[in-house]
């Protein structure tokens, strides 16, 4: 799978996946000790938009990869399973809104903005639930026990992971729609056709 998708395309997931390490690093939005929204997963959405399902699937994963690697997620590793959900799964997971891929192109391609844009929008929202239907999964499984006395801990780990999964996804959307609006080449390579054609003379 990795010959198919080319030198280029591992390169430019391994740099998109480096820049969403880097923005995780910055200062999120604290909402409680188990609640945070970040915009760390926008680089992955311009990947999907630019590359697809599978170049972005693979970000997400060489992302979680370096959250373990470089010791960030040591602090939340209970066991080898959680920990493979929560940092390798669910990262990839994220990559499902490269599904959009070729919607959103050809809206581009086709001078359909406002189309184009919508379709970011909901793809945002795609990968980000994707992506925190693991982390509650694992929430309850592996978290519950640290659920507040007398709460049931499904419940629990769904407002913790549905707060932040909404908060990323509004936040991710704004942000992606913003770049790729004003920047759309982020979205393009050598392959893709111009994404917004000049318009004709009237």
């Amino acid at each position: 799978m990795l010959k198919k998708l080319g030198l280029v395309a591992l390169i430019e997931a391994s740099f998109f996946a480096a820049l969403a390490y880097v923005f995780d690093l910055l200062p999120s939005i604290r909402l409680s000790p188990s609640i945070s929204i970040s915009f760390a997963m926008v680089p992955i959405f311009l990947l999907a938009f630019r590359r697809g399902f599978l170049v972005s699937a693979l970000a997400g994963f060489i992302w979680g990869l370096l959250q373990v690697a470089l010791g960030d997620a040591a602090r939340s590793f209970l066991t080898p399973l959680q920990g493979f959900i929560e940092y390798f799964v669910a990262f990839a997971f994220i990559g499902f809104a490269g599904f959009f891929y070729q919607p959103v192109q050809t809206a581009f391609r086709k001078g359909r903005k406002k189309a184009a844009l919508c379709l970011v929008t909901v793809a945002v929202f795609v990968g980000t639930i994707a992506r925190y239907f693991w982390h509650f999964i694992a929430g309850f499984i592996f978290w519950g026990e640290f659920a507040p006395e007398g709460m049931n801990p499904v419940w629990f780990s769904f407002v913790a992971n549905g707060v932040t999964s909404l908060g990323a996804a509004v936040l991710c959307s704004l942000l992606t729609v913003l770049i790729v609006s004003s920047a759309p080449t982020l979205i393009r390579h050598k392959t893709t056709a111009p994404v917004f054609p000049p318009k004709k003379a009237s």
